[in-house]
């Protein structure tokens, strides 16, 4: 029996959804920073997305984001 498309395998760099509690741990900071980076109108906020009343952010997504962090010269060490 063939897979349907619109059931067909999630290519690997698309699967791994992160809840909140994960982006902090995976960060090492608090969820409170999680949080207000998501909801932030800058540009260099955390790439995230609602899923109902949750938010989830992919894996990947978030990898890049640090590397930009750490490439774009924030004046920042907090």
């Amino acid at each position: 029996m063939a897979i349907p498309e619109t059931f067909a395998p999630v290519p690997q760099s698309r699967r791994a959804l992160l809840s909140v509690e994960e982006v902090a741990d995976l960060l090492q900071v608090p969820l409170s920073w999680v949080y207000e980076r998501t909801r932030s109108r800058q540009k260099n906020r955390i790439p995230g997305f609602r899923l109902g009343k949750y938010w989830r952010y992919e894996e990947a997504e978030v990898f890049a984001w640090l590397e930009r962090q750490r490439s774009g010269g924030s004046h920042s060490n907090s």
